[in-house]
Protein backbone atom coordinates (compact mmCIF):
# COMPACT_ATOMS: atom_id res chain seq x y z
CA UNK A 1 0.00 0.00 0.00
CA UNK A 2 2.62 2.46 1.29
CA UNK A 3 4.20 2.01 -2.30
CA UNK A 4 1.41 3.24 -4.04
CA UNK A 5 0.83 5.91 -2.05
CA UNK A 6 3.47 8.75 -3.86
CA UNK A 7 1.52 7.69 -7.32
CA UNK A 8 -2.18 8.49 -6.39
CA UNK A 9 -0.76 11.31 -4.40
CA UNK A 10 0.97 12.27 -8.02
CA UNK A 11 -2.40 11.81 -9.83
CA UNK A 12 -4.69 14.05 -7.05
CA UNK A 13 -2.24 16.52 -8.16
CA UNK A 14 -2.04 16.76 -11.42
CA UNK A 15 -6.29 16.15 -10.81
CA UNK A 16 -6.66 19.05 -8.83
CA UNK A 17 -4.13 21.39 -11.39
CA UNK A 18 -6.36 20.26 -14.87
CA UNK A 19 -9.55 21.27 -12.78
CA UNK A 20 -8.44 24.00 -11.56
CA UNK A 21 -6.96 25.13 -14.95
CA UNK A 22 -10.14 23.94 -16.72
CA UNK A 23 -12.62 26.58 -14.61
CA UNK A 24 -9.96 29.18 -14.42
CA UNK A 25 -9.68 29.15 -18.75
CA UNK A 26 -14.19 28.77 -18.48
CA UNK A 27 -13.88 32.11 -16.16
CA UNK A 28 -11.75 33.88 -18.64
CA UNK A 29 -13.79 32.96 -21.07
CA UNK A 30 -17.24 34.62 -19.42
CA UNK A 31 -15.33 37.78 -18.73
CA UNK A 32 -14.19 37.84 -21.98
CA UNK A 33 -17.46 38.07 -23.56
CA UNK A 34 -18.54 40.98 -21.34
CA UNK A 35 -15.58 43.24 -21.83
CA UNK A 36 -17.96 44.69 -24.47
CA UNK A 37 -20.51 45.84 -22.70
CA UNK A 38 -18.47 47.02 -19.52
CA UNK A 39 -16.42 49.01 -21.82
CA UNK A 40 -19.65 50.91 -23.14
CA UNK A 41 -20.94 51.52 -19.76
CA UNK A 42 -17.03 52.84 -18.53
CA UNK A 43 -17.01 55.34 -21.29
CA UNK A 44 -20.83 56.14 -20.93
CA UNK A 45 -20.04 57.15 -17.01
CA UNK A 46 -17.15 59.75 -18.62
CA UNK A 47 -17.86 63.62 -18.77
CA UNK A 48 -17.28 63.30 -22.34
CA UNK A 49 -19.88 63.60 -25.13
CA UNK A 50 -20.84 60.41 -26.78
CA UNK A 51 -19.46 60.77 -30.75
CA UNK A 52 -16.34 62.91 -29.77
CA UNK A 53 -13.56 61.99 -30.89
CA UNK A 54 -12.56 61.97 -26.76
CA UNK A 55 -15.03 59.50 -26.15
CA UNK A 56 -13.74 56.92 -29.56
CA UNK A 57 -10.46 56.90 -28.09
CA UNK A 58 -11.83 56.27 -24.71
CA UNK A 59 -13.36 53.50 -25.70
CA UNK A 60 -10.85 51.93 -27.67
CA UNK A 61 -8.34 52.13 -24.38
CA UNK A 62 -10.97 50.88 -22.39
CA UNK A 63 -11.87 48.31 -24.06
CA UNK A 64 -8.54 47.23 -25.49
CA UNK A 65 -6.74 47.49 -22.40
CA UNK A 66 -8.47 44.33 -20.14
CA UNK A 67 -8.97 42.40 -23.45
CA UNK A 68 -5.39 42.77 -25.31
CA UNK A 69 -4.04 41.50 -21.39
CA UNK A 70 -6.68 38.96 -21.00
CA UNK A 71 -5.70 37.61 -24.41
CA UNK A 72 -1.93 38.03 -23.59
CA UNK A 73 -2.23 35.68 -20.39
CA UNK A 74 -4.10 33.15 -22.18
CA UNK A 75 -1.56 33.62 -25.05
CA UNK A 76 1.26 33.34 -22.86
CA UNK A 77 -0.11 30.68 -20.26
CA UNK A 78 -0.73 28.05 -23.05
CA UNK A 79 3.00 28.94 -25.04
CA UNK A 80 4.65 27.99 -21.13
CA UNK A 81 3.47 24.75 -21.38
CA UNK A 82 4.45 24.10 -24.75
CA UNK A 83 7.96 26.08 -23.83
CA UNK A 84 8.75 23.54 -20.61
CA UNK A 85 9.56 20.93 -23.16
CA UNK A 86 12.22 23.69 -24.24
CA UNK A 87 15.30 25.91 -22.60
CA UNK A 88 18.39 26.95 -24.06
CA UNK A 89 20.17 24.36 -24.09
CA UNK A 90 18.38 21.82 -25.39
CA UNK A 91 17.61 24.51 -28.57
CA UNK A 92 21.36 24.83 -28.66
CA UNK A 93 21.77 21.19 -28.88
CA UNK A 94 18.70 20.92 -31.42
CA UNK A 95 20.61 23.25 -33.10
CA UNK A 96 24.02 21.74 -32.66
CA UNK A 97 25.47 20.27 -36.18
CA UNK A 98 22.92 21.58 -38.29
CA UNK A 99 23.94 22.24 -41.88
CA UNK A 100 22.82 25.99 -43.17
CA UNK A 101 19.80 25.69 -45.35
CA UNK A 102 17.93 22.53 -42.80
CA UNK A 103 19.21 24.58 -40.14
CA UNK A 104 18.52 27.30 -41.13
CA UNK A 105 14.79 26.35 -41.50
CA UNK A 106 14.94 24.23 -37.75
CA UNK A 107 16.40 27.68 -36.26
CA UNK A 108 13.68 29.70 -37.51
CA UNK A 109 10.92 27.10 -36.06
CA UNK A 110 12.38 27.10 -33.07
CA UNK A 111 12.65 30.44 -32.69
CA UNK A 112 8.62 30.50 -32.77
CA UNK A 113 8.38 28.44 -29.82
CA UNK A 114 11.33 29.85 -27.70
CA UNK A 115 10.76 33.55 -27.60
CA UNK A 116 13.97 34.61 -26.22
CA UNK A 117 13.48 38.63 -25.62
CA UNK A 118 16.59 40.79 -26.76
CA UNK A 119 17.90 40.78 -23.07
CA UNK A 120 18.85 36.74 -23.73
CA UNK A 121 20.42 37.64 -27.50
CA UNK A 122 24.30 37.76 -26.08
CA UNK A 123 24.00 34.45 -23.98
CA UNK A 124 22.25 32.57 -26.65
CA UNK A 125 24.78 33.56 -29.15
CA UNK A 126 27.54 32.63 -27.38
CA UNK A 127 26.11 29.22 -26.52
CA UNK A 128 25.12 28.65 -29.72
CA UNK A 129 28.68 29.78 -31.48
CA UNK A 130 30.38 27.27 -28.66
CA UNK A 131 28.08 24.13 -28.90
CA UNK A 132 29.47 24.74 -33.36
CA UNK A 133 25.93 26.31 -34.58
CA UNK A 134 26.74 27.80 -37.99
CA UNK A 135 26.87 31.87 -37.91
CA UNK A 136 24.01 32.40 -40.50
CA UNK A 137 21.80 29.66 -38.23
CA UNK A 138 22.35 31.39 -34.99
CA UNK A 139 20.95 34.75 -37.05
CA UNK A 140 18.18 32.86 -38.07
CA UNK A 141 17.24 31.62 -34.54
CA UNK A 142 17.88 35.01 -33.19
CA UNK A 143 15.85 37.11 -36.09
CA UNK A 144 12.91 34.74 -35.67
CA UNK A 145 12.61 34.55 -31.41
CA UNK A 146 11.75 38.15 -31.07
CA UNK A 147 10.07 38.92 -34.41
CA UNK A 148 7.66 35.65 -34.67
CA UNK A 149 6.62 34.79 -31.45
CA UNK A 150 3.84 33.12 -29.83
CA UNK A 151 2.64 36.53 -28.36
CA UNK A 152 2.80 38.44 -31.94
CA UNK A 153 0.89 35.73 -33.26
CA UNK A 154 -1.84 35.40 -30.83
CA UNK A 155 -2.75 39.14 -30.58
CA UNK A 156 -2.85 39.02 -34.02
CA UNK A 157 -4.82 36.35 -34.85
CA UNK A 158 -7.23 37.59 -31.93
CA UNK A 159 -7.17 41.24 -32.50
CA UNK A 160 -6.97 41.35 -36.60
CA UNK A 161 -7.88 38.10 -37.53
CA UNK A 162 -5.96 34.79 -38.64
CA UNK A 163 -5.11 36.02 -42.49
CA UNK A 164 -2.76 39.21 -41.21
CA UNK A 165 -1.90 36.52 -38.35
CA UNK A 166 -0.51 34.02 -41.10
CA UNK A 167 0.13 36.65 -43.34
CA UNK A 168 3.20 37.76 -40.64
CA UNK A 169 4.19 34.03 -39.59
CA UNK A 170 4.94 32.92 -42.98
CA UNK A 171 6.99 36.25 -44.01
CA UNK A 172 8.04 37.07 -40.67
CA UNK A 173 10.08 33.47 -40.73
CA UNK A 174 10.82 33.64 -44.37
CA UNK A 175 12.90 36.80 -43.33
CA UNK A 176 14.79 34.92 -40.96
CA UNK A 177 15.38 32.02 -42.86
CA UNK A 178 16.81 34.01 -46.07
CA UNK A 179 18.52 36.62 -43.79
CA UNK A 180 20.27 33.99 -41.86
CA UNK A 181 21.52 31.92 -45.05
CA UNK A 182 22.26 35.12 -46.67
CA UNK A 183 24.53 36.43 -43.62
CA UNK A 184 26.36 32.84 -43.44
CA UNK A 185 27.14 32.76 -47.10
CA UNK A 186 29.28 35.74 -46.45
CA UNK A 187 31.24 34.15 -43.71
CA UNK A 188 31.75 36.77 -41.66
CA UNK A 189 32.73 34.39 -38.74
CA UNK A 190 36.07 36.59 -38.61
CA UNK A 191 33.79 39.73 -37.52
CA UNK A 192 32.48 38.35 -34.09
CA UNK A 193 34.45 39.56 -31.20
CA UNK A 194 37.29 38.21 -30.48
CA UNK A 195 36.47 36.65 -27.08
CA UNK A 196 33.86 35.39 -28.77
CA UNK A 197 35.86 33.75 -31.16
CA UNK A 198 38.14 32.20 -28.56
CA UNK A 199 34.90 30.47 -27.01
CA UNK A 200 35.61 26.71 -26.64
CA UNK A 201 33.42 24.58 -28.13
CA UNK A 202 31.53 22.27 -25.47
CA UNK A 203 28.85 19.50 -25.24
CA UNK A 204 25.23 21.33 -24.67
CA UNK A 205 23.80 20.05 -21.65
CA UNK A 206 20.32 18.95 -21.57
CA UNK A 207 18.49 20.46 -18.56
CA UNK A 208 15.78 17.91 -17.11
CA UNK A 209 12.08 18.43 -18.20
CA UNK A 210 9.00 19.07 -16.54
CA UNK A 211 7.71 15.37 -16.32
CA UNK A 212 4.24 16.18 -14.78
CA UNK A 213 1.04 17.39 -15.75
CA UNK A 214 1.20 20.03 -12.60
CA UNK A 215 4.91 21.00 -13.52
CA UNK A 216 4.14 21.61 -16.90
CA UNK A 217 1.17 23.86 -15.43
CA UNK A 218 3.18 25.70 -13.35
CA UNK A 219 5.75 26.97 -15.76
CA UNK A 220 2.94 28.33 -17.82
CA UNK A 221 1.82 30.17 -14.59
CA UNK A 222 5.66 31.47 -14.29
CA UNK A 223 5.37 32.42 -17.62
CA UNK A 224 2.35 34.56 -17.03
CA UNK A 225 3.84 35.86 -14.31
CA UNK A 226 7.37 36.36 -15.90
CA UNK A 227 6.28 37.86 -19.25
CA UNK A 228 3.00 39.80 -18.26
CA UNK A 229 4.77 41.24 -15.74
CA UNK A 230 7.31 43.29 -17.38
CA UNK A 231 5.20 44.07 -20.41
CA UNK A 232 2.00 45.34 -19.01
CA UNK A 233 3.64 48.78 -18.76
CA UNK A 234 4.60 48.84 -22.67
CA UNK A 235 1.28 47.29 -23.51
CA UNK A 236 -0.83 49.89 -21.57
CA UNK A 237 1.25 52.95 -23.42
CA UNK A 238 0.93 50.71 -26.71
CA UNK A 239 -2.89 50.57 -26.36
CA UNK A 240 -2.71 55.06 -25.59
CA UNK A 241 -1.37 55.16 -28.82
CA UNK A 242 -3.50 53.06 -30.69
CA UNK A 243 -6.28 55.16 -28.96
CA UNK A 244 -5.38 58.63 -30.00
CA UNK A 245 -4.78 57.36 -33.25
CA UNK A 246 -8.06 55.79 -33.29
CA UNK A 247 -9.74 59.30 -31.63
CA UNK A 248 -7.56 61.89 -33.04
CA UNK A 249 -6.10 60.88 -36.36
CA UNK A 250 -8.08 61.72 -39.34
CA UNK A 251 -8.59 58.52 -41.95
CA UNK A 252 -7.70 60.89 -44.92
CA UNK A 253 -4.46 61.80 -43.59
CA UNK A 254 -3.09 58.56 -42.26
CA UNK A 255 -3.94 56.80 -45.46
CA UNK A 256 -1.79 59.76 -47.38
CA UNK A 257 1.27 58.78 -45.12
CA UNK A 258 0.61 55.19 -44.78
CA UNK A 259 -1.56 54.20 -47.63
CA UNK A 260 -0.20 52.04 -50.64
CA UNK A 261 -0.04 54.99 -53.11
CA UNK A 262 3.19 56.30 -51.12
CA UNK A 263 5.68 54.69 -52.17
CA UNK A 264 7.97 55.91 -49.32
CA UNK A 265 6.14 55.14 -46.63
CA UNK A 266 7.91 51.90 -46.28
CA UNK A 267 11.25 53.03 -45.59
CA UNK A 268 10.23 55.31 -43.57
CA UNK A 269 8.30 53.48 -41.30
CA UNK A 270 11.26 51.05 -40.93
CA UNK A 271 13.59 53.73 -40.11
CA UNK A 272 10.41 55.13 -37.76
CA UNK A 273 10.66 51.67 -35.90
CA UNK A 274 14.20 51.69 -34.98
CA UNK A 275 14.43 53.77 -32.26
CA UNK A 276 11.21 53.33 -30.58
CA UNK A 277 11.66 50.40 -27.87
CA UNK A 278 8.90 48.26 -27.50
CA UNK A 279 7.70 44.13 -27.99
CA UNK A 280 4.90 42.41 -29.92
CA UNK A 281 2.49 42.93 -27.09
CA UNK A 282 2.95 46.47 -26.79
CA UNK A 283 3.77 47.15 -30.67
CA UNK A 284 0.36 45.13 -31.74
CA UNK A 285 -2.54 47.53 -30.17
CA UNK A 286 -0.76 50.48 -32.81
CA UNK A 287 -1.11 48.06 -35.43
CA UNK A 288 -4.62 47.02 -34.86
CA UNK A 289 -5.34 51.19 -34.83
CA UNK A 290 -3.24 51.89 -38.07
CA UNK A 291 -4.82 49.36 -40.00
CA UNK A 292 -8.65 50.29 -38.30
CA UNK A 293 -7.61 54.16 -39.85
CA UNK A 294 -6.81 52.65 -43.87
CA UNK A 295 -3.05 52.34 -43.37
CA UNK A 296 -1.27 49.79 -45.65
CA UNK A 297 -0.93 46.27 -44.63
CA UNK A 298 2.45 45.87 -45.58
CA UNK A 299 3.63 49.78 -44.19
CA UNK A 300 1.98 48.51 -41.30
CA UNK A 301 3.90 45.02 -41.14
CA UNK A 302 6.86 46.33 -41.95
CA UNK A 303 6.57 49.28 -39.15
CA UNK A 304 6.13 46.34 -36.50
CA UNK A 305 8.57 44.14 -37.81
CA UNK A 306 11.15 46.70 -38.12
CA UNK A 307 10.07 47.16 -34.22
CA UNK A 308 10.81 44.33 -33.33
CA UNK A 309 13.49 42.94 -35.02
CA UNK A 310 15.96 46.49 -35.78
CA UNK A 311 15.46 48.24 -32.71
CA UNK A 312 18.01 50.04 -31.25
CA UNK A 313 18.11 48.22 -27.71
CA UNK A 314 18.70 45.15 -29.38
CA UNK A 315 21.73 46.28 -31.84
CA UNK A 316 23.53 47.30 -28.43
CA UNK A 317 22.63 44.55 -26.88
CA UNK A 318 24.43 42.15 -30.13
CA UNK A 319 27.92 45.26 -30.09
CA UNK A 320 29.00 43.08 -26.88
CA UNK A 321 29.37 39.99 -29.47
CA UNK A 322 29.91 41.35 -32.73
CA UNK A 323 32.20 44.33 -34.32
CA UNK A 324 30.25 46.97 -35.81
CA UNK A 325 30.89 46.36 -39.54
CA UNK A 326 28.63 42.79 -38.30
CA UNK A 327 26.11 44.58 -36.41
CA UNK A 328 25.53 46.98 -39.67
CA UNK A 329 25.67 43.80 -42.11
CA UNK A 330 22.73 42.36 -40.04
CA UNK A 331 20.81 45.27 -39.75
CA UNK A 332 21.06 46.01 -43.50
CA UNK A 333 19.98 42.34 -44.56
CA UNK A 334 16.85 42.26 -42.02
CA UNK A 335 16.01 46.12 -43.02
CA UNK A 336 15.98 44.63 -46.92
CA UNK A 337 14.08 41.92 -45.84
CA UNK A 338 10.95 43.77 -43.82
CA UNK A 339 11.46 45.91 -47.09
CA UNK A 340 10.29 43.42 -49.33
CA UNK A 341 7.45 42.15 -47.21
CA UNK A 342 6.01 45.85 -47.09
CA UNK A 343 6.63 46.30 -50.81
CA UNK A 344 5.25 43.33 -51.60
CA UNK A 345 2.22 43.08 -49.27
CA UNK A 346 1.17 47.01 -50.62
CA UNK A 347 1.48 45.68 -54.07
CA UNK A 348 -0.61 42.19 -53.86
CA UNK A 349 -3.62 44.15 -51.59
CA UNK A 350 -3.73 47.20 -53.50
Amino acid sequence: MSAKTPNLSANSQAFISVAATLAAVALWFAVYWRLEDFSARVVGWLPVQPDSRMAEAARFFVYDTPKVLMLLALVVFAMGIVRSFFSPERTRALLAGRREGVGNIAAATLGVFTPFCSCSAVPLFVGFVSAGVPLGVTFSFLISAPMVNEVALGLLFALVGWKVALVYLVFGMTIAIVCGWVIGRLHLEGWLEEWVRNVRAGEAVIMPDHSTVADRIGAGLEAVRDIVGKVWLWIIIGIGVGAVIHGYVPTDLLASIMGRGAWWSVPAVVLLGVPIYSNAAGIIPVVEALLSKGAALGTTLAFMMSVIALSLPEMVILRKVMTVRLVAVFAGVVAAGILAVGYLFNALFS
